[in-house]
């Protein structure tokens, strides 16, 4: 187990993308655990997906500042590509800590709208990375994806593992995220941590996601397709198991130390979180729709087979995705564990409550 070194009582933290689906969860849970902490919050609220989560997200977060007089939230709107609010975000604020979860997501949107990637995931987060050069702060944590191992046929996927053919622009640039965090962790001696994030979901999650995108068709009475004829299996990882992971990774960053030419060794590490047990994704659906019948947000008779289709696989999807979270529970002790189960319930209770 890695000693906590960063104490987060009293300090400054950055989150960005704090609008987003695991953005807005870690500020929640910061404020909730973590003592007089002081919370900036950048998000561009782009319309990639109904701006009206986002929006509820943020409402979230302030009725809890409200009653956290102890905290301080502050939302900025505006977006980590642009350098010149990043320069005065870090010289006004002096951050701490930095948690970059501002990121372009989506494997197809990709494929049709790869400039938007470039401009937020590339650009955006070499912006965080210089305003944390020239601003020192104890731990850079940032959000890599699993979609970095690509078409890897070894399973379950390894933080070890070579991860030199991604099949999307989007896996290309989280690659390029660690590979960029490295770089800067090697020259100007920062701590930086990614993490590898497997197939998040939950209440109020984003509505490109599958079991999103699945609950808005069945309740239209539209088919739903499932991919690869249903033999996808992915490592669905609840949002709090996340947030839970990310807190305890924020606490412990890499140590500074030179290596044996006398030059600093970088204080840099990754690491999956995942449930290290991946479902089918038929098994996922059935579940679903149980869950969402329970919810009252699906009639008790309502015919699930009638709206099913299988179909191929798209392009740039995998197959399967399944998280080797050893590293994890060697140096936190931790694993999530929240069943499938329990997290649709909770995401299907949501549902009903937001949309009916």
């Amino acid at each position: 187990m890695l000693a906590q070194n960063v104490n987060l009582n009293g300090k400054t933290v950055l989150v960005t993308g704090a609008a987003g689906f695991i953005g807005s969860n870690l500020v929640t849970e910061l404020m909730k655990t973590v003592g007089n902490i002081k919370i900036v919050g950048i998000d561009n609220m782009n319309d990639y997906y109904d701006v009206s989560i986002k929006e509820y997200r943020l409402k979230e977060i302030e009725k809890l500042a409200d009653e956290k007089s102890e905290c301080e939230w502050i939302f900025i709107k505006g977006n980590i590509a642009d350098r010149k609010l990043i320069d005065e975000c870090f010289e006004k604020y002096s951050f701490d800590v930095v948690v970059n979860l501002a990121a372009q997501a989506g494997v197809r949107y990709s494929i049709t709208n790869p400039d938007v990637y470039i401009e937020s995931n590339i650009i955006g987060f070499y912006n965080i990375l210089e305003a944390c050069r020239n601003h020192p702060v104890e731990h850079l944590v940032y959000a890599s994806s699993s979609s970095v191992y690509g078409s890897n046929k070894k399973i379950p996927y390894s933080t070890d593992d070579k991860v030199d053919n991604p099949v999307s622009l989007y896996a290309a640039t989280k690659k390029s995220n660690e590979l960029m965090a490295h770089s800067y962790s090697k020259l100007y001696n920062i701590p930086s941590t990614g993490l590898r994030f497997f197939t998040v979901y939950g209440p109020a999650g984003r509505p490109d996601m599958a079991y999103f995108g699945f609950t808005n068709k069945l309740r239209n009475g539209e088919n739903i397709q499932i991919f690869n004829f249903g033999n996808c299996k992915r490592d669905f990882t609840f949002v709090d198991d996340i947030v839970e992971g990310v807190k305890q990774v924020m606490q412990c960053a890499p140590e500074k130390e030179n290596g044996e030419d006398g030059l600093p060794v970088p204080p840099y590490r990754v690491y999956n979180i995942g449930n290290n047990s991946p479902e089918n994704l038929l098994d996922f659906v059935d579940i679903l729709q149980q869950e969402l019948i329970r919810a009252e947000v699906l009639p008790a008779d309502y015919d699930f087979e009638a709206h099913k289709q299988l179909v191929p696989m798209q392009a740039g999807d995998v197959p399967v995705t399944y998280a080797d979270t050893s590293a994890l529970e060697r140096d936190f002790g931790f694993k999530p564990s929240t069943s499938l189960r329990d997290g649709l319930r909770k995401f299907a209770e949501w549902y009903k409550e937001f949309y009916m």
